[in-house]
């Protein structure tokens, strides 16, 4: 089987492999980008195309008493779980509970703070570099409330997000129909970020990046990255057309990173919070020109190059379990009773995988007992928001230059 010498193999054409393989190959190195599947074709091609730079405070885990018995009857539109598979969840649960209290968070908050503050900047650098400006939108978010009480306290948290220096505008109705004349009423009012940017497809973000990486030299290959084993010095990995060795490995696998580390004695706490989109037409001549979150019912419609894009909460189940229709079939109609929703452009929706820390946090930096391996997962509801900041961070560790921040928080024995 013929053989192929590189610095650095990447495992995972995601936005953070992608990422990471563009900002090692500008440090100098060769590199070798391996999946199963094309670049932005698993986790990065469903979400909501936000760089979620309002984002200062992790997605925790609820913890008043009202919230959970909500939850707990599973009727909700923003979670629903497998009743069979909560019994193999709940010790993770449990974990990501006791990391939700208020200082912990605080701390969680603390540490991705210097990723979130970056997010816009390093999109910037690699989009303006591939030449895709035209899939980005600078027009910011809406967070879209059905009652005055849920505006009320949206607009409260966003005051007490002021030492942050975040941009926003509090919207009344009259103020909401100005700027998205075909919601519904049933909208009563909205919080308008301003500081994020969305992204009109973004897996093709994604293959425009992996198509930078290519035109400057690097190589990607078709290969099972659960063939990863060490190899003398350093690894190798078996591709399609043949083995790529390497000093030095990128485990950027998202949900399957531990697929791959188990073999070599890693136990990597995380679980999946699985989410679907499916795309519709707008009818009688409506339109939306920013995403919405309906934040009362837990859903983002987003206007996309297919069409209008609707995305789900979270699905707690196995990772590789059947999808379920009922989120979908949830927020489905909850859209429309928003927009007027028209045939979705799918015949079936996608179904993608969080890959989620209990202490919302990603892993970022060298595996503690095997040299030349490193790693970057993890990025919860944030992945694409952070692929550029997270592969600067781990192309400077890798290749011991100075980083730009404290990597201590994301190291996997943190």
């Amino acid at each position: 089987m013929p053989r192929m010498k590189t610095d650095v193999i990447v495992l995972g054409a995601g936005i953070i492999g992608v990422s990471t393989a563009l900002h090692l190959q500008a440090r100098g190195r060769s590199v070798t980008l391996l999946d199963r599947r094309g670049p932005g074709e698993e986790t990065s091609y469903g979400n909501a195309g936000l760089i979620e730079r309002a984002s200062v405070i992790p997605y925790a885990f609820p913890r008043d008493w009202r919230s959970l018995l909500r939850y707990a009857g599973n009727q909700t539109p923003d979670v629903s779980y497998h009743p069979r598979f909560l019994p193999r969840i709940a010790p993770w649960l449990l974990r990501y509970w006791w990391h939700s209290a208020p200082s912990r968070l605080a701390r969680a908050a603390a540490a991705m703070l210097p990723l979130i503050e970056r997010s816009v900047a390093e999109h910037d650098a690699l989009k303006d570099a591939a030449g895709i400006g035209h899939l980005f939108r600078r027009n910011g978010w809406i967070d879209g409330m059905r009652t005055q009480q849920s505006l009320d306290r949206a607009a409260a948290e966003a005051a007490a997000l002021a030492p942050y220096g975040l941009d926003y505008q509090v919207l009344d109705r009259q103020g909401l129909t100005a700027l998205e004349p075909s919601l519904s009423p049933r909208m009563v009012g909205a919080i308008h970020w301003r500081d994020p940017v969305n992204v009109s497809d973004p897996g093709a973000v994604a293959r425009g990046y992996a198509a930078l990486f290519q035109q400057r030299g690097g190589a990607l290959a078709r290969g099972d990255a659960r063939s990863l084993e060490a190899a003398g010095s350093g690894w190798q990995v078996k591709g399609v057309t043949g083995r790529v060795e390497a000093p030095d490995v990128v485990v950027a696998l998202g949900p399957w990173s531990p697929d791959v580390l188990r073999p070599l004695g890693y136990r990597i706490p995380m679980a999946v919070k699985r989410g679907y989109h499916q795309h519709f037409a707008l009818e009688d001549g409506a339109a939306l020109s920013h995403p919405v979150a309906d934040i009362d019912s837990g859903f983002v419609v987003s206007p996309m190059t297919l069409g209008l894009r609707l995305t789900t909460g979270a699905e707690f189940a196995a990772r590789d379990a059947p999808p379920s229709p009922i989120q979908i079939e949830r927020t489905r109609a909850l859209a429309a009773q928003l927009l007027p929703l028209g045939e979705a452009v799918e015949k079936k929706p996608w179904m993608g995988c969080r890959p989620c820390m209990p202490d919302m946090r990603p892993v970022i930096g060298a595996a503690p007992r095997h040299r030349g391996l490193w790693l970057a997962f993890g990025h919860a509801h944030h992945g694409f928001t952070l692929g550029p900041v997270t592969g600067k961070l781990l192309a400077c560790l890798v290749t011991g230059q100075e980083p730009e921040m404290d990597p201590a928080p994301y190291a996997l024995n943190r």
